[in-house]
């Protein structure tokens, strides 16, 4: 897929103020160190559409992005470590929680994991958050520059067997990726297009 325009639509945290048109959704979300934006715009070829800070828990609303014109990516808030009170924390979990429980334009979701640490609780308690709620999703490993192929390996093994563990039949689809050096760009885009000619192809669709 070829990026032609990104364009930023609309921020809120009201679900019911989200874009009205039934394009298909794809949702990034993770900790909120995690490289989020520095992903967003990597994807994008736009290094200034998603505002990147050394502060984590910079975004703090659902941000909605047109890309060229047929679909949106939407920037969540990070869940964990950012620094804001708890107040604000339950209303991200609030509004979160609704996007992905009541956003039918949601196709699917990215959930980030950074593939320096080892299998984290809060990233395995999401991911069963939306298995639970049946939730399609896909997990991206980022950082993939800063340790080595063997180290890679091993940390996403660590994250099947967790899983398994866990009673998934089998590790989600996932994509290894370095916004530095653009590892898995192409591959990640690929599989969105694929997902959204299938989602063209049937007249169905919310």
């Amino acid at each position: 897929m070829k990026i032609d325009t990104a364009e930023f639509v609309i921020s809120n945290s009201d679900v019911s103020k989200c874009p009205k048109e039934t394009l298909p959704e794809y949702a990034f979300i993770g900790r909120s160190n995690v490289g989020k934006s520095s992903l967003i715009n990597m994807l994008t070829n736009n290094k200034n559409l998603a505002k990147t800070s050394g502060k984590p828990g910079k975004t703090q609303l659902i941000n909605h992005f047109k890309i060229n014109s047929n679909w949106f990516l939407v920037d969540l808030p990070g869940y964990g470590y950012a620094k804001v009170s708890k107040k604000t924390k339950q209303t991200f979990q609030k509004f979160i929680t609704e996007y992905f429980e009541k956003r039918e334009q949601l196709v699917c979701a990215f959930v980030l994991v950074d593939i320096r640490l080892e299998a984290q609780k809060i990233d395995l308690e999401f991911i069963n958050y939306l298995g639970e709620t049946q939730v399609p999703f896909c997990i991206i490993f980022t950082k993939a520059d800063k340790i080595s192929r063997v180290k890679i390996d091993q940390h996403v093994a660590a994250y099947r067997k967790q899983l398994l563990a866990n009673n998934w039949e089998e590790m989600p689809d996932y994509f290894v990726t370095s916004s530095t050096e653009g590892t898995g760009r192409d591959t990640l885009l690929q599989y969105i297009d694929d997902v959204n000619q299938s989602i063209f192809n049937n007249s169905d669709f919310v």
